[in-house]
């Protein structure tokens, strides 16, 4: 998703990415935490990067071109 203005960087949810949902976070100041809107999840900074790495080791492969000329 785009991101409008400039600021803090927006994050994809990791609980809706890893749906396949590409869903941005909120960022609330006065806790420093970021939440979702859409399913409830609340972490901050580190938690959200740690899990959305997590999440894109699921299309780590993604342009790589597999051959199955053995079938």
């Amino acid at each position: 998703m785009a991101q409008a203005g400039k600021g803090r960087l927006n994050y994809r949810c990791p609980m809706c990415f890893m749906r396949d949902l590409d869903i941005d976070m909120f960022y609330d100041k006065e806790k420093d935490e970021y939440y979702c809107i859409r399913c409830q999840y609340v972490g901050n900074e580190e938690d959200v990067l740690k899990r959305n790495e997590v999440v894109r080791m699921k299309y780590g492969a993604m342009m790589k071109r597999f051959h199955f000329d053995d079938i």
